[in-house]
């Protein structure tokens, strides 16, 4: 960790300002994603309160904003309803006591440098990430709607209700979009909340509010342990939750951490954040508050209105609990449908859009591995699963476009004389092009057979068992074989496994000639 001055305060009035808009931009999405959970809104808002100002001292990446956000609060549903099973408020138990796990877990990640690993994640399994992201943001709000798709439980919308939460929510809608056109200087969902919400107030709606999800706080967080029973059974009950939220989290803020470093030309250290998003986790659950990450949204936003140092992100989070604590009457009175037009905004901005419009100019195979993530993502409803299979399956992809790379020439030097003249890589995938390159069904075998390697290389033991296999099947046939030109890498995985007792004769000749 640094606590240079410069980190925190170089230009201490746009840090202040920029801080104060973030703030009220995430009052709404933090109600917003208690409500995805299936929690009070207390929850997610202390979760946002206490993200924000723990990253502020202990994040890798200055200016980020971090709160509870909709990757992370789609993947707790599931837990929380298990919970809610077990008991009344055990949701809310389980979910702080998976907080605390997943803190742990992104602290370990951050110590074994996760954020290395990242790198290997395809453009494709990005893309169908954000894309499923967006999508099952939209299916949550379905319920406030008075759609019950994908809905087990009755919808909270009555059918006379219907007309005005439609007619709220397409406003909001309009004002977000149509507003900055005119002027930038306040948030426009900022201005469709008070509008709305206005309206609402003014002609007496009778319509779901933010206080029809449960309590606002009335205080400062409180310290506690989640009342769970610690045993082998809670943690197989949380553990799937917290590793989940854990991966999915991280990549999302590493995400985040990369559009910064690119939107404000700097750098900064992930696996620092990594281990600051796991302690800000850890503190968020113990007083109350609901895990997260980073937030594409704010983060951009607070850079935009001047945010550069720890204090913007600081002055997010005290300024958003001193607004919740000083409004909660107002805030309790905020319709729901205005919440679902925010929500809905979060998930059009959410979607890539590029990845869509390119579909008809990139790899077909790329766009399998982004339907394919997208789509078990939506059905399994978990984002770490869908990362998963997305990842398996361009490792699987790619194995096939690699194992065509090799290539073995036959040439016949002499009546009795073969050369084969093998390039690329030799490994799992590709050993079986390489098998089928060599006339092993010939009739009669020369009497002598020439391998040359220097052009390939040997990877793996499959690549290993693969030239041992077509040495037998030669020397069977009556064929004195010869291999020549192994590199030395080669020659030594070959002489460590042992396919063979004779192997190593079999290449004495690669070795003097590869030395």
């Amino acid at each position: 960790m640094t606590f240079s001055l410069k980190e925190w305060w170089d230009r201490p009035h746009r840090d202040i300002l920029s801080g104060l808009v973030v703030a009220f931009a995430m009052i709404p999405e933090a109600i917003a994603f208690s409500g995805i959970a299936g929690v009070d809104p207390r929850v997610g808002l202390f979760g946002a309160f206490l993200l924000s100002v723990t990253l502020a001292v202990v994040g890798g990446r200055t200016a980020m904003i971090t709160s509870a956000t909709g990757s992370t609060a789609l993947l707790m549903t599931g837990l929380v309803q298990q919970g809610d099973a077990l008991g009344e408020g055990m949701g809310l138990q389980f979910l702080l006591a998976a907080g605390i796990l997943t803190g742990l877990l992104q602290i370990a990640w951050g110590y074994l440098r996760l954020a290395h690993q990242m790198r290997f994640v395809p453009q494709p399994v990005m893309a169908g990430f954000v894309n499923a992201l967006a999508i099952l943001i939209a299916l949550a709000q379905l319920p406030q709607l008075g759609l019950d798709w994908f809905q087990p439980e009755p919808v909270p919308v009555t059918a006379s209700q219907l007309p005005a939460v439609w007619g709220l929510m397409l406003l909001t809608l309009l004002i977000i979009y149509l507003l900055p056109r005119l002027t930038t200087v306040v948030p426009s969902a900022l201005v469709a909340i008070l509008i709305s919400t206005g309206l609402s107030i003014g002609l007496g709606l009778d319509i779901p509010t933010v206080a029809s999800l449960g309590t606002l706080p009335d205080g400062l967080p409180q310290f506690g342990l989640p009342q769970v029973p610690w045993t082998p059974a809670t943690l197989g009950l949380i553990l799937p939750t917290a590793l989940a939220i854990s991966l999915v989290g991280l990549m999302e803020t590493f995400l985040t951490q990369d559009i910064l470093d690119d939107l404000t030309d700097s750098s900064s250290p992930k696996n620092q954040e990594a281990r600051g998003q796991g302690l800000g986790n850890i503190v968020s659950a113990l007083f109350g508050g609901m895990a997260g990450c980073a937030l594409v949204g704010q983060s951009v936003m607070n850079v935009g209105y001047g945010g550069r140092t720890r204090l913007s992100t600081l002055t997010s989070g005290v300024a958003l609990l001193a607004m919740i604590l000083l409004a909660s009457r107002w805030v309790n009175q905020i319709p729901m449908a205005t919440l679902v037009g925010v929500m809905v905004m979060i998930a059009i901005n959410t979607a890539n859009w590029d990845s869509i419009r390119a579909i008809r100019r990139i790899p077909r195979s790329d766009t399998a591995v982004m339907l394919l993530t997208v789509v078990v993502t939506v059905l399994t409803h978990n984002l770490a699963v869908g990362l998963l299979s997305g990842v398996a399956l361009a490792g699987i992809l790619f194995s096939r476009k690699v194992a065509k790379v090799i290539a073995v020439r036959s040439e016949r030097l002499a009546p009795d004389h073969r050369l084969y003249r093998v390039r690329g890589q030799l490994f799992f995938v590709s050993s079986i092009y390489f098998r089928q390159g060599f006339a092993l069904h010939e009739q009669p075998h020369p009497a002598r057979v020439t391998i040359d390697m220097g052009e390939a290389h040997i990877w793996d033991q499959s690549g290993v068992t693969a030239l041992d296999q077509v040495i037998r099947r030669l020397k069977l046939g009556g064929s004195v074989v010869e291999v020549v030109n192994l590199n030395p890498e080669s020659t030594d995985l070959f002489a460590r496994i042992g396919v063979a007792e004779e192997a190593g004769g079999r290449v004495g000749t690669a070795l003097n000639a590869a030395h």
